[in-house]
């Protein structure tokens, strides 16, 4: 069934004197759901829809691209050209936030003063998929997820393992996790030449036992017949199939989130 924006309500909010524009949709504790490259396409509202249904408020800032635009390949290229010129997004620099984060940041923290609950959740996912992981400052944000982070593209060997935040930001986050136990959810194809392993692996140092990870095989001749070439776990490369590894981690990554806003 194709997703679309028409049961959502269009919010233009200001923070740091920059206007964007944000879907909400729900009740309950809030969700920042970040989408990825080219925009907010079918995929990334499905995802969205799938908070709401489980008791969640999503809050869905756009971008880049048409809100509800399909994927193609064009599409993707505009985007993906147009970020890698934006001031707001850093594509290629190592150590170094992603300037947009901190607008992120206040987006999680209106949220939470408006939707109620301990805190809110952030999954971010592709070229924002690292995006999470510098929310992680913020108090409220209480449930974090790097989907497929792809920040900085790993160009080189020495950005393979390189999580696209400074090293206070990322300094912070460590200190917060470990001082309230905070969990950081990453996802990824194993295959994935835009995450690679390096990236998770320097992720569990940071993070320890509070890195938690689902990785979904996608080498070759795997038995969901994935593509090898496949990034988008939650995202383009979504099959709704039942038992497909991608609704499996949609469901998991859910019930992470879910698990910790709602209290039983």
């Amino acid at each position: 069934m194709l997703q679309n924006l028409s049961d959502f309500d269009e919010l233009e909010l200001t923070f740091d004197n920059e206007t964007r524009t944000v879907f909400r949709k729900g009740q309950g504790p809030a969700v920042i759901v970040m989408h990825e490259i080219p925009g907010i396409h079918p995929g990334v509202i499905r995802l969205a829809n799938a908070f709401c249904n489980a008791g969640l408020s999503v809050w869905l800032p756009s971008l880049l691209g048409k809100p509800g635009k399909k994927v193609s390949i064009p599409y993707i290229a505009n985007s993906l050209g147009r970020a890698c010129v934006m001031q707001e997004f850093t594509v290629l620099a190592t150590n170094k936030n992603s300037p947009v984060t901190s607008w992120l940041r206040l987006l999680a923290r209106y949220a939470h003063s408006q939707s109620g609950g301990p805190g809110v959740g952030a999954i971010g996912m592709c070229l924002t998929g690292g995006f999470a992981l510098a929310m992680m400052i913020e108090e409220a944000v209480l449930a974090p997820v790097v989907c497929n982070p792809s920040l900085p593209f790993a160009l080189t060997l020495s950005r393979q393992s390189e999580v696209g935040v400074d090293e206070n930001t990322l300094e912070q986050a460590k200190a917060r996790s470990a001082e309230q136990n905070i969990c950081l959810l990453g996802l990824r194809f194993t295959n994935d030449i835009f995450v690679p392993s390096q990236r998770f692996r320097r992720l569990r140092q940071a993070f320890g036992s509070n890195f938690l990870v689902i990785e979904i095989d996608s080498s070759i001749g795997n038995q969901h017949g994935i593509n090898p070439l496949a990034h988008s776990v939650l995202g383009v490369n979504y099959v709704d199939r039942p038992e497909h590894p991608t609704v499996i981690a949609e469901s998991q990554t859910v019930a992470f989130i879910r698990d910790r806003l709602i209290q039983s």
